[in-house]
């Protein structure tokens, strides 16, 4: 089992990133988002280097937001294509709650 360690870190404001460090790996993965209200992000990009990947660690960040959604209450615009691809797998579960996490219109 890959030892994935997951942080959120604001840069500013608007602009924030969850970060992912992988025991005995360098260099970090990355899921960037926008805030586009006090209750709406918009996932922006996923990032993982070539050490990282196949290790799931772009699905731990993606997991690690909808954790950080359900506790915080804020709602997703999925803009990352690996984002959008995840939500899609998801809402084929019935017992997924993810539908009620997305914003799926872009307005605010």
């Amino acid at each position: 089992m890959t030892d994935i360690r997951i942080t959120r870190k604001v840069r500013d404001a608007r602009h924030g990133r969850y970060v992912a460090k992988v025991a005995g790996l360098e260099g970090e993965a990355e899921l960037t988002f926008t805030r586009r209200s006090d209750k709406v992000i918009s996932a922006d990009h996923t990032g993982v280097p070539d050490a990282m990947s196949g290790r799931g660690v772009a699905k731990a960040l993606y997991d690690f937001m909808l954790e950080d959604a359900r506790e915080h209450g804020f709602r997703i615009i999925p803009v990352c294509p690996f984002v959008k691809k995840q939500l899609e797998r998801q809402r084929r579960d019935p017992t997924s709650d993810v539908e009620r996490l997305f914003k799926t219109d872009t307005t605010t």
